[in-house]
């Protein structure tokens, strides 16, 4: 499944996420995103690689009570994971910095605890697998992010709570929840 998003989605440089508050619950799913570093389209998997150069950890924020509303009533739901602020993102490491893409331990802390975390080869799908078939529906630009999924754990963001990212014990991502 690919969601897209608005521009008026991404949140960086550790500005607050301001919760909607007519949107029901609002939950977080960390994720590894890469970064697309040249023009391509239709990749074949074995290319990927060739077009990413950076990844960070980020923050798919879903509208969980509108997204079972809209689900049930067989709708689209990109409002429920597209609304602004929605695509909370860490600073970017170049992959020469990291081991193998597809061996990446990342988390997430919230208030210090650690709430979620996962490893990038425990992913449905492989990041260059990911580039290939996204990029079959949709020309990749310099500049363009991919979120590659979340792991098991997501749960409600709250106000006042403060939310970090790691990947491995390297902090990439943090913010407060206004």
């Amino acid at each position: 499944m690919i969601f897209t998003k608005a521009d008026s989605a991404l949140l960086k440089d550790g500005k607050p996420f301001f919760i909607p508050d007519f949107m029901g619950r609002i939950d977080y799913e960390t994720e590894l995103v890469v970064r697309i570093s040249r023009l391509g389209k239709s990749i074949p998997e074995r290319f990927a690689r060739r077009y990413y150069d950076a990844v960070t950890v980020g923050i798919d924020f879903t509208a969980r009570d509108l997204q079972k509303k809209i689900r049930a009533e067989g709708g689209p739901w990109e409002i429920t994971k597209g609304f602004d602020g929605s695509a909370a993102i860490g600073s970017w490491v170049p992959l020469e910095e990291l081991p193998d893409i597809q061996s990446l331990a990342f988390h997430l802390e919230i208030n210090g605890k650690t709430v979620q975390e996962g490893n990038s080869r425990d992913m449905l799908f492989k990041v260059d697998e990911i580039i290939a078939y996204i990029s079959k529906y949709f020309t990749l630009k310099t500049g363009d992010i991919i979120y590659t999924g979340t792991p098991s754990g997501i749960g409600p963001v709250n106000i006042d709570d403060h939310l970090d990212g790691y990947i491995f014990d390297r902090k990439v991502l943090s913010f407060n929840a206004k």
